[in-house]
């Protein structure tokens, strides 16, 4: 089991790691990391080179990490000789194998450990990990970019709805402790965004500035 926990964390990390924002931006003739607001996520991908770059990030980042934690599930039903964990041990990779997606995504060993804020590799790990719980999140999301029109408010929130749900429906003990990490990693990595929101400062969509953070 160890073994396969290392592979889980080694394999997750380098899927977590692939600069798919920054591979996207360079086919474009664009530094991402010199423009917008320097962060390689799928928003500010979106905002500096359009609406299909930047949702061809947002669909290869939140792939990465549902596949990270999909990964030993996957080869348990393909390949089951391969994989003989019971559902706890499945539980356990499942787990670690987001958690390196999500550091391999905020600090990538690709781009001298520069990153995106981890939302939508997070997102697509939890498709795998807690569908119901994520699919509370997307609508929290969207309600909250309908009202507010902030995507970095609207991201922070669904993250932060996933430990309640968690506990609400009964998740597995160690379901509920990642849900609240991952939640508390995702709003440290927005500390800027809510700086700027109390100034007034933030930027909304469909609204146009160099300056704009997030993702």
């Amino acid at each position: 089991m160890i073994v396969a926990l290392l592979i889980a964390a080694v394999s997750g990390y380098l899927l977590g790691a692939l600069p798919f924002g920054y591979l996207v931006a360079r086919g474009k003739g664009v530094n991402i990391f010199e423009v917008g607001s320097k962060n390689p996520g799928a928003t500010n991908v979106r905002r500096v080179l359009g609406h299909g770059p930047g949702n061809l990030v947002l669909f290869l980042d939140a792939a990465k990490g549902a596949l990270a934690a999909g990964l030993f599930p996957l080869l348990h039903v393909v390949a089951p000789q391969f994989c003989p964990f019971d559902a706890d041990g499945l539980l356990a990779l499942k787990i670690t194998g987001l958690v390196a997606a999500i550091v391999g995504h905020s600090c990538s060993c690709f781009t001298g450990f520069k990153g995106g804020k981890s939302v939508a590799t997070g997102a697509g790990g939890f498709l795998v990990l807690f569908p119901l719980g994520m699919g509370i999140g997307f609508v929290i999301f969207g309600l909250t970019l309908a009202l507010s029109r902030y995507v970095s408010l609207a991201s922070m929130l669904a993250a932060a709805s996933l430990p309640f749900a968690a506990f609400a429906f009964k998740q597995p003990s160690p379901v509920i402790s990642m849900s609240a990490m991952v939640a508390a990693f995702v709003i440290y990595r927005h500390r800027a965004n809510l700086a700027r929101i109390r100034a007034g400062t933030e930027s909304k969509v469909g609204q146009e500035k160099p300056d704009a953070s997030h993702s």
